[in-house]
């Protein structure tokens, strides 16, 4: 009996690694030649991509620019509703599907799949390489954080010449069900964010 326990759980520990390790990533450049007034008038929601990866250290600083750790008792880079902080911010890229784990500034693989397709029923979006889906659990502040948080990163999209639209048109039966959600969570909105053409 202790031998088919113990082969139980080395064969899960076995097929959790056949996804990649957890990805840690640098630490957020927290310094900016663009004013908070300028980014502002710089804002607006981009349709034109140019086929280009988002590196490390930019996707590292606009996720801490959406739902960082801003201090050290843990506050985020947005309020939430009754420090409720039930905001989960996941990444699609062409290297399958990543949750922002914020508390230790890395990203948890959830699936090794490309699933960009899941997002591309109009044609610029073929090009993006970057989706964020913002999930929550709470009725009344989810959405409200999910906000707070994607205007984040528009703010630095702006600010870093890059492109950025808020998106509702994709099926979110199906990103949840990509996502593996736990109970409780759903999807909210989904965010596109690359290089400008």
């Amino acid at each position: 009996m202790f031998k088919k326990i113990f082969c139980f759980v080395l064969l899960s520990f076995v097929a959790r690694g056949v996804l990649a390790e957890d990805i840690h990533l640098p630490e957020p450049n927290k310094t900016g030649k663009v004013t908070l007034m300028q980014a502002l008038e710089d804002r607006h929601s981009d349709r034109e991509f140019v086929e280009r990866d988002v590196d490390e250290l930019t996707l590292a600083t606009l996720l801490w620019a959406a739902y960082g750790v801003n201090r050290e008792d843990g506050k985020r880079t947005i309020q939430t509703a009754m420090d409720k902080k039930d905001l989960a911010v996941y990444v699609f890229n062409k290297d399958g599907i990543w949750l922002y784990d914020a508390d230790n500034n890395l990203l948890k693989q959830i699936s090794d799949q490309n699933q960009l397709s899941l997002f591309q029923k109009q044609d610029y979006m073929q090009a993006v390489p970057v989706v964020l889906v913002y999930t929550g659990s709470t009725a009344d502040y989810a959405a409200m954080h999910a906000g707070s948080a994607y205007q984040n990163v528009e703010l630095f999209a702006a600010a870093n010449g890059m492109a950025s639209i808020v998106r509702g048109f994709f099926d979110q039966e199906k990103v949840a069900e990509a996502l593996k959600l736990p109970e409780g969570q759903r999807v909210i909105i989904s965010q596109a964010i690359g290089w400008k053409q």
